[in-house]
């Protein structure tokens, strides 16, 4: 009997032990990032700082071309979310401010507004659109990958957060992508069907060359 109680203690502490080893991971922030995520902290070095994140307190600053600011919670931000699968955001959008067409190639989204109104959709890989305005208390989810995009709707600042189903959800503005990069403007005017004038124009607004 009391050899079999020896081996199941041994057992059950080796499990424990493994399970411990692989609660988290930790992102070294001085480390690369690979394709699953960054390095792994030293655990000797690993505080309970590392878990907690204070910056979603704040607003974030609207005087810009959009009015409006996200302020990440991603890996790069909170390390302790390297490798859960899971990040969150905060959305400011001032009055007649607006989050233009982008989409997040890593993960799905979830938005709950908690001040204001914000009128939300996305368009489906097969040009469906979903668009609803979103008061205080509601949630919406954006699929991920889909082309999706955020309005204020009320004259006040609306204020939501986002969770994504990604430690770091990757983003691409479609607007800036267009005209805020060096693509020449004959691919984009061909591309797109815009005139050269338009082109210009919205390449001037963005900061785009070419």
């Amino acid at each position: 009997m009391l050899p079999t109680l020896f081996l199941l203690s041994l057992f059950f502490a080796a499990g424990a032990s493994k399970a411990a080893a692989l609660d988290f991971c930790v992102a070294d922030l001085m480390g690369p990032q690979t394709p699953s995520g960054y390095t792994c902290k030293d655990p000797a070095k690993v505080t309970v700082d590392d878990f907690v994140y204070t910056g979603l307190g704040k607003a974030g600053n609207t005087t810009n071309i959009l009015k409006a600011a996200v302020t990440p919670a991603f890996d790069a931000q909170f390390p302790g979310l390297n490798g859960l699968g899971i990040s969150m955001a905060r959305l400011d959008i001032a009055p007649a401010g607006v989050v233009p067409m982008h989409t997040h190639p890593a993960g799905s989204e979830v938005l709950v507004v908690v001040q204001g109104a914000i009128l939300a959709g996305f368009v489906t890989s097969s040009n469906d659109v979903y668009v609803k305005k979103l008061e205080k208390g509601d949630i919406m989810v954006f699929p991920q990958g889909l082309l999706h995009f955020q309005i204020n709707a009320r004259g006040i600042p609306s204020i939501a957060f986002v969770s994504f189903s990604s430690p770091n959800p990757g983003l691409q503005i479609l607007d800036l992508a267009l005209f805020g990069s060096n693509l020449s403007s004959k691919l984009v005017e061909t591309t797109t069907f815009l005139d050269d004038a338009q082109v210009k124009k919205l390449k001037t607004v963005l900061g785009g060359t070419g």
